[in-house]
């Protein structure tokens, strides 16, 4: 299983900007994200940004860096730059790694690759993990899908769903108990293939998409199957906010002691 990971990393972060930079545990927070990427085995694992602060940083810590434009819309639009860059083959997996998961165990970066090469059908593969708490499913911030018989995607949505008509009823509340409907937080980690994205970016945005403000509703829209895995263990929590530097830093912290 043959895979190269693109960690896609803007500076210009709305909610935390310089995001990528920031010092966690020591070490920048896009250094731990390239640790992720390097410990599952990846043929190259490369860092694409559009800031020359992120390069310099990048480069001192060992990273292959590929500058890309300001004008992408999306990490997505970066990494298929990436990709002609470099001259990928159409054949060559590629796994799409946020740039602010610094806590992403290799095994699912191994899992989603392993399911996108044993799913034919799978122009994408992703993760999943259960929703537990009647909280989580009603927090729009957390993006929910759910899946076929076959673990095919069915939709996305940061909306809850399946609705449970019975077990809702009128809009539920936080402490509402969790009907006993399957509900799955989506991973945010993708492998594809290069010449899938090459594809995916000439299609335009349509309707849904723009509405959930989710991408991969392009795929679905366009006939695309995307294979959801249940994910076979736990991701610990990224960065999109000042107040998860320190929940991030102590998970850190306790993962490096555990390694000494």
């Amino acid at each position: 299983m043959e895979f190269s990971v693109i960690i896609p990393a803007r500076y210009a972060s709305s909610r935390l900007p310089g995001k990528p930079l920031r010092i966690i545990a020591g070490k920048p927070l896009i250094q731990h994200v390239f640790e992720c990427a390097v410990r599952s085995g990846a043929l190259e694992v490369v860092i694409a940004t559009d800031d020359e602060r992120i390069r310099s940083v990048a480069e001192e810590f060992g990273a292959q860096v590929c500058m890309t434009s300001a004008a992408h819309p999306s990490g997505t639009d970066r990494i298929a730059e990436v990709i002609d860059t470099l001259q990928f083959d159409d054949e060559q997996v590629i796994v799409n790694l946020q740039g602010d998961e610094p806590l992403v165990p290799a095994a699912l970066i191994l899992q989603a690759v392993h399911n996108l090469y044993s799913h034919s059908l799978a122009s994408m593969a992703t993760l999943c993990e259960p929703i537990t708490a009647t909280a989580d499913l009603l927090n729009p911030n957390i993006n929910k899908v759910v899946m076929d018989k076959s673990g095919y995607a069915l939709y996305f949505s940061r909306a809850p769903i399946p609705w449970d008509r019975a077990g809702f009823g009128t809009m539920p509340h936080a402490t509402t108990p969790l009907p006993a409907a399957p509900y799955y937080r989506h991973i945010g980690l993708y492998a594809y293939r290069a010449g899938f994205i090459r594809d995916y970016v000439r299609w335009p945005a349509c309707a849904i998409e723009q509405a959930e403000s989710l991408e991969q509703l392009r795929a679905l829209w366009n006939g695309a199957k995307i294979h959801v895995g249940v994910a076979l263990h736990t991701p610990g929590p990224g960065v999109d906010m000042e107040d998860d530097i320190e929940r991030v830093e102590k998970l850190l912290s306790i993962a490096a002691e555990q390694a000494g």
